[in-house]
């Protein structure tokens, strides 16, 4: 007997997430189904980080500066009215700053609750960059509104990629290929929209671009069970190969005809955009940060509060009891695995339609992994993985405006910074996470 939703009461899938449990019974240091598991000693080892950044603020931001010196923070962009430079005292803030940071390090370490354990270690995090960033610019003038902006433009394309990451591995399918599906959707994106003059024509040829792949990706791991891992890998790089021959036989020697799109304009919604530092960072962007916006939401209602979502999720979570409901495990995980490749597809064409204006051999430079990263970090969900592609683009964003104001850090450090932040992640020093049960797992219907 069938539930509304087609999965009945004897496969034991609660309808309010479609996952099914396991045997075992989760681990008594409080982790919630899907959520990350906080052990004691990752507490202490997060509030101990903290207290070293807190001593790195303290006395390297904020004492070893002499007390006159300032940093200042511009907070006006077009089309935003004007306000007025933040001016801030470096050593003094820095101190203070400094101190609360090493304040929140010791509650981490000595309270007994993990709740709130990683907003009060954010907010710890977030003290430390805003001294960091004083510091940089001490003497100097830094615009806040340009590096959010740079933010959100470095953010975009892994916002694509992490849905993309989500709907494959939702579904039970790991998606590799999305650095792949990156350079084929930059690069049929920039050489449609170049030859046609037309630059919803190359978002098209970047969503079939990335169609394809998926396409290819689901052939191989699906019908003949070849290793998901190693079929994206091959996937990568076959299109950087690819690619990068394109670009020297065909885009380079027909460099103005087939690699000189335009890019989409910023859209300026009216009044919002108006509005001081947020209106010109959130309100002024071009057509692939709005449509980002809309997928998230879409994705997300689609996931967790659609019928169809709940046996997506069940395909991921147990395939073979979705099966014995009458759910086509094959379709679902073949439609899946291709929208995602789709999805990635249109955020390879944010290199070159929405930024660049043009295709460079491998310019999508490691995206594809730092977006799988963020979709770790974000638990498999959209708006988990959204925080997550914030704080890579934000850490992109900083290296290339500290770079800028030169202020002794060598510049090979601070490339190095996303993916540092993407090692942590994949390494579970953030908290361990649970990924949906068949991920990855080979599947044969009626088997």
């Amino acid at each position: 007997m069938m539930s509304e939703t087609g999965v009945p009461p004897s496969t034991n899938v609660p309808l309010s997430t479609g996952v099914v449990p396991t045997a075992s019974a989760p681990p008594a240091h409080e982790a919630a189904p899907e959520g990350r598991i906080v052990t004691v000693a990752r507490r202490r080892g997060m509030g101990i980080f903290l207290v070293l950044l807190a001593i790195l603020t303290f006395w390297t931001f904020g004492l070893a500066v002499p007390t006159q010196v300032q940093s200042t923070f511009l907070l006006t962009g077009p089309p935003a009215v004007s306000v007025a430079p933040l001016v801030m005292s470096v050593h003094w803030i820095s101190m203070v700053l400094g101190v609360l940071c090493g304040a929140l390090g010791l509650v981490i370490v000595f309270r007994r609750r993990s709740r709130g354990t990683y907003l009060l270690f954010t907010l710890g995090v977030v003290f430390f960059i805003w001294s960091f960033l004083m510091w940089v610019s001490r003497g100097e003038s830094l615009n806040l509104v340009d590096m959010l902006a740079e933010t959100l433009i470095a953010t975009t394309p892994l916002v694509y990629g992490s849905l993309s990451g989500v709907l494959c591995e939702r579904s039970g399918v790991i998606n590799i290929a999305i650095e792949g599906q990156f350079l084929a959707g930059a690069f049929l994106g920039a050489m449609i929209g170049s030859a046609s003059g037309n630059l919803w024509l190359g978002m098209l040829g970047g969503a079939v671009a990335g169609g394809i792949f998926g396409s290819l990706l689901a052939f191989l791991a699906l019908r003949y069970g070849a290793d998901q891992i190693i079929v994206g890998v091959v996937i990568d790089a076959f299109c950087l190969g690819l690619t990068n021959f394109l670009t020297e036989e065909v885009l380079t020697p027909n460099q103005t005809t087939l690699n000189s799109p335009s890019t989409f304009s910023p859209i300026a919604l009216p009044l919002i955009s108006k509005i001081p530092v947020l209106g010109p960072v959130l309100f002024n962007e071009n057509i692939f940060v709005y449509l980002a916006v809309i997928l998230l939401f879409a994705i997300n209602i689609g996931l967790f509060r659609t019928r169809r979502g709940l046996r997506v999720r069940a395909v991921g979570e147990h395939p073979r009891a979705a099966e014995t409901v009458g759910i086509n495990v094959m379709r679902i995980r073949y439609q899946n695995v291709i929208l995602g490749g789709v999805v990635a597809g249109i955020g390879g064409a944010v290199f070159t339609l929405g930024s660049v204006g043009q295709f460079s051999a491998d310019m999508t430079d490691g995206y594809g992994y730092i977006a799988l990263a963020a979709m770790i970090f974000g638990r498999w969900r959209p708006f988990g993985a959204l925080v997550a592609t914030l704080l890579f683009g934000f850490a992109i964003s900083v290296q290339s405006f500290v770079a800028i104001l030169r202020p002794g850090i060598p510049s090979p450090f601070l490339s190095m910074a996303p993916y540092i932040i993407t090692i942590a992640v994949v390494s579970g020093l953030v908290g361990r996470v649970r990924a949906p049960a068949a991920d990855g797992q080979p599947y044969k219907s009626g088997g």
